[in-house]
């Protein structure tokens, strides 16, 4: 008798990182049930939710069909094959629009007690109605090109992720058979117009606009129908390597990006009154089941990230959340000197973000850039803000003669093109550019600014688990580590040589490298802790990460926690190990803190028999970090530093506001204070004092 799927599911002692990802984005969802946010809040986790299922459509199920659609098979970790995997992922991802939408429309209910409202172009006052349709004929109409398909004319290509209507004509003469036109709506319109009525704002959907004056496109002929619809495309694609890297790579990405304009559909979400006929000739022709398809209830919208409009809008900002103004690090307190080649070389400095401003680190750079003692300067760039103030410091110090290397990734998934744009604007003021290592993807996080002074050379080092971005800095949680420690120092220009050259160094004082050797080193120190408790010797591992996927690490923990040891893990995404599971990982405990910032830090803290070990830096414990990525962690040496670090750690295992616990089962469930006080590490890390951190200790 065959197993169901629920039975291999459940036997299995890993978790799919795909259904695992699902219930990361039901958490964030939660976010838009909690009765302390207001309506504005909730609506930007409605916006974040609908974003992210759209890139996991594009790049996850994208992958999926990239193996079935060629007729390679897989086994998941669930223990299903490609096919029963398909249907069991586009089952939950239907459930999951399902709730969206009904959240979306509990939360309309509450639009005109705020002094807006969503309303149709048919619904709107004559006044109101006929400034829309003047924004129709000056701005929208000249943007709109309808494209006919039929027996002359090819079916047309449509954009990905953009609104679309499927218009079906018939003209006068009996035997004329049915026509479809399509009509992609404008991107680089607001999907919205907005207008007054009794001094309450109204939100117009474009779309309700164009619908109502289709007149004006399809003249003298039968309109029998007009369905809205929007079709989401594979997204996901690798690079070849390349013999000639420099001259082909841009080139290459650039062919490479047309592709996911065009890829593969592998959903089309269409509203519940569209005309059936065609929504049948677009199945047909996408070559999808209807388990593709994401029915939108009439009184919702396609497209929830539309919601950023309003939720951004200059007359809702009194119901922002007021902003904690950012403290100072710990080893800064009581500094006037702002100097910061002074400061570091006395101290190194801890910064943990947005709780700490990413300020000192734009200083350094930005003195750096001015400085004439500094030599040169060496970065990564993952992901820049738009009005990069790091981009500036660099532009001003090629400008001011030093030596600039940059090792821009061009990679970064749906950044490809700024990032493109970005490094020629680099290059063109003399920077040394790098885009990128081979089919590597450089993830890792790292600055080394050498400066002559006097007899000698000093050189200052940033290591961090978040990009260089300083609007992200305010709104991920991230650590990074500022010194001038020639160890740190001599590690550091020691991987940018094997990333800008041909090095390849026999080891590291302080840092973990990928692809390298960081799953072996990792796993090593999880080893070490298993044999500690097998001796009878204090043990215990905390490790804070984005995702955890990679099935080696994942096993390695499984024996620790066999053997004794505690393991308890802060994953806020993706996490396929099964924790408490009978004779596997009763030792293990995940938990997941979803809230007012996204979780970004990684922290690695090994107990070694009451000498902890303390890592961060940029990698996840995935296949990808530690085998097709350029990634560091590095070692937390001095004590004060590393206190800090071992006390976000405590911070984020007592909260109980932000935090979920994982069942065996894969499942989570909502942490709640249950009588004791209310511990929100979102609130809480503003208040900490060296005095207490000294104290923290974890196991």
């Amino acid at each position: 008798m065959r197993e169901s799927t629920e039975e291999l599911i459940s036997r299995s002692d890993l978790i799919s990182r795909d259904l695992s990802w699902l219930q990361f984005n039901h958490r964030v969802l939660d976010q838009t049930e909690k009765e302390n946010r207001n309506l504005f809040e909730r609506l930007k986790f409605l916006a974040i939710t609908s974003s992210n299922a759209d890139e996991f459509f594009m790049i996850r199920v994208g992958s999926l069909y990239n193996y079935i659609d060629y007729g390679n098979d897989r086994v998941d970790y669930s223990g299903l094959r490609a096919i029963p995997f398909k249907n069991e992922l586009l089952k939950g991802l239907k459930a999951f629009g399902k709730r969206q939408n009904g959240l979306f429309l509990e939360l309309k209910e509450d639009f005109q007690s705020h002094d807006f409202e969503i309303k149709d172009y048919i619904h709107l006052a004559e006044k109101q109605k006929e400034s829309a349709s003047k924004y129709f004929k000056r701005t929208i109409f000249p943007m709109l090109t309808p494209m006919v398909f039929d027996s002359y004319h090819s079916f047309p290509i449509l954009m990905n992720n953009i609104l679309i209507f499927g218009v079906v004509t018939k003209g006068d003469r009996p035997k004329e058979r049915k026509k479809t036109s399509f009509i992609q709506l404008p991107q680089n319109l607001p999907r919205f117009y907005e207008t007054k009525e009794k001094g309450k704002l109204i939100f117009v959907p474009i779309e309700s606009i164009v619908e109502f004056h289709f007149n004006h496109i399809f003249r003298n002929i039968n309109i029998l129908s007009s369905s809205l619809f929007r079709v989401t495309r594979n997204g996901d694609f690798t690079l070849e390597e390349s013999e000639d890297i420099e001259a082909n790579f841009l080139e290459e990405m650039k062919k490479k990006l047309k592709i996911r304009k065009t890829g593969r559909v592998v959903r089309m979400e269409v509203t519940e009154d569209a005309d059936s006929w065609l929504i049948k000739q677009l199945k047909k022709k996408y070559e999808i089941g209807s388990e593709n398809v994401k029915i939108i209830p009439e009184e919702s919208l396609i497209d929830l990230t539309c919601l950023w409009q309003i939720v951004n809008h200059g007359e809702f900002d009194s119901f922002k959340p007021v902003k904690h103004q950012p403290v100072a690090p710990i080893s800064m307190t009581e500094v006037e000197d702002q100097d910061m080649f002074k400061l570091l070389k006395g101290r190194d400095i801890l910064l943990h973000h947005p709780y700490n401003t990413i300020q000192p680190l734009l200083d350094l750079l930005e003195q750096a850039a001015e400085d004439p003692n500094v030599l040169s300067i060496k970065l990564t760039i993952y992901r820049l803000a738009k009005n990069s103030r790091i981009l500036d410091a660099l532009l001003e110090a090629a400008e001011n003669g030093k030596h600039v290397s940059v090792l821009f990734e061009v990679k970064a998934r749906f950044d490809e093109e700024n990032n493109m744009r970005q490094a020629k604007h680099l290059q063109k003021a003399g920077c040394f550019v790098i885009y990128g290592v081979g089919s590597l993807k450089t993830h890792t996080k790292l600055l080394l600014i050498v400066r002559k002074e006097k007899e000698k050379v000093t050189r200052f080092v940033h290591m961090s688990s978040g990009n260089y971005n300083e609007v992200t800095s305010k709104l991920y949680t991230d650590i990074g580590l500022l010194t001038s420690d020639e160890s740190y120092a001599n590690d550091v220009q020691e991987f940018f040589n094997v990333i800008t050259g041909h090095s390849i160094p026999e080891d590291y004082d302080n840092l973990i490298t990928a692809p390298a050797s960081m799953r072996k080193g990792l796993i090593d120190l999880i080893d070490k802790e298993r044999e500690n408790a097998l001796a009878g010797r204090p043990s215990g591992i905390v490790i804070k990460l984005n995702s955890l996927q990679d099935k080696h690490a994942i096993l390695a923990m499984y024996e620790a926690s066999k053997a004794g040891v505690p393991i308890q893990l802060i994953v806020r995404g993706i996490c396929c190990l099964r924790p408490n599971r009978k004779g596997l990982s009763e030792n293990i405990t995940v938990r997941s803190i979803v809230g007012e910032y996204l979780e970004h830090s990684r922290i690695f803290y090994f107990h070694n028999n009451g000498d902890p070990k303390v890592y961060c830096g940029s990698a996840d414990m995935m296949v990808r970090s530690f085998d097709r990525r350029l990634e560091s962690l590095f070692v937390i040496r001095d004590q004060l530093l590393k206190q800090q670090v071992i006390n976000i750690l405590s911070f984020d295992l007592k909260d109980n506001v932000n935090a979920y616990a994982m069942r065996e089962d894969g499942n989570y469930y909502h942490l709640e204070p249950n009588g004791d006080a209310a511990f929100d590490v979102h609130k809480e890390f503003y208040k900490v004092k060296k005095e207490e951190i000294m104290q923290v200790s974890l196991f």
